[in-house]
């Protein structure tokens, strides 16, 4: 327990505690070396949940060097997996059985099945679920695509999601890159594309069960306004872990602000947003 925590409370409340099935934090890792992985996770550890080898940058490591950072990223009991990206690669080259006996044997605890750049059929996106959680991952999948244009509807979108839940995905991740900008819901400027946003949401039982891609500071500011300090976020730059912890839980500004003016209102603290037993039967969202 940090000392300052025994004069100051967080003006947004208290997180929820690892482990946890909310609030999840997922870094993106373009391939810090051993040192800086050290040094983030001595700093910043208990506030991460998933680390993902961004894109394939798996392949490119020593095999020494990637053993010793994946067992030190468990040390810290946080989920590692290499990104969708490779194992899209995989697929394209008929070798999904293999990625998946090889990503066990390394030691990664997490896949992350995604059609970003591919186009992947249904029955193969369900095939890739499965097998992966036959093997003992906890599996992660991605709708949306890396091009905004190239989405497919929101009602589409959602039904993917439902899919893959009902395949036995932990978590489903919302595209949104390392840029955030022009791409799954967010336009050229990053912000949120606010009818594709709220169409989605009215499709989806409870949106607790996204990940949401944010790497910029106002999409991850939005989305803790609108569900609270325990929203799942992801693409987080492994520099701004502490930030983002910061932002989540009023200790800047923006969310300080958001703070005075629950308490100037007569509101109750942000919480985290599930469905309403009315909108749960309808399939809705609660907001």
């Amino acid at each position: 327990m940090n000392i300052w925590r025994n004069l100051l409370t967080f003006p947004l409340g208290d997180r929820l505690a690892k482990p946890r099935t909310q609030g999840l934090t997922m870094i993106l890792d373009k391939g810090i070396g051993l040192g800086e992985t050290r040094d983030m996770l001595a700093t910043a550890g208990q506030y991460i949940d998933f680390i993902k080898l961004g894109f394939g940058t798996t392949t490119l490591y020593s095999s020494d060097i990637l053993e010793e950072k994946i067992n030190l990223i468990k040390a810290h009991n946080i989920d590692i997996y290499p990104g969708g990206t490779l194992l899209e690669v995989a697929i394209l080259q008929d070798k999904l059985e293999e990625f998946l006996y090889l990503s066990k044997q390394l030691g990664f605890t997490c896949i992350e099945v995604s059609d970003g750049t591919i186009q992947l059929k249904p029955e193969v996106r369900e095939r890739a679920i499965t097998m992966a959680r036959e093997l003992g991952f906890k599996v992660l999948t991605e709708v949306g695509k890396k091009v905004g244009e190239d989405n497919p509807p929101i009602p589409e979108m959602a039904k993917i999601i439902r899919n893959d839940l009902k395949s036995g995905a932990f978590k489903v991740i919302l595209e949104g890159r390392e840029s955030g900008i022009n791409v799954g819901l967010y336009d050229v400027h990053g912000n949120f594309i606010k009818d594709d946003l709220d169409l989605l949401l009215a499709e989806i039982e409870d949106p607790r069960i996204i990940i949401w891609e944010a790497p910029q500071k106002n999409q991850q500011l939005e989305l803790i306004n609108r569900f609270g300090p325990n929203v799942n976020l992801g693409n987080i730059a492994p520099g701004e872990i502490m930030a983002l912890e910061a932002l989540r839980v009023g200790l800047r500004a923006d969310t300080l602000k958001t703070a005075i003016d629950q308490i100037e209102k007569g509101l109750p603290p942000l919480r985290t947003i599930g469905p309403s037993p009315r909108n749960k039967e309808r399939g809705h969202t609660s907001l």
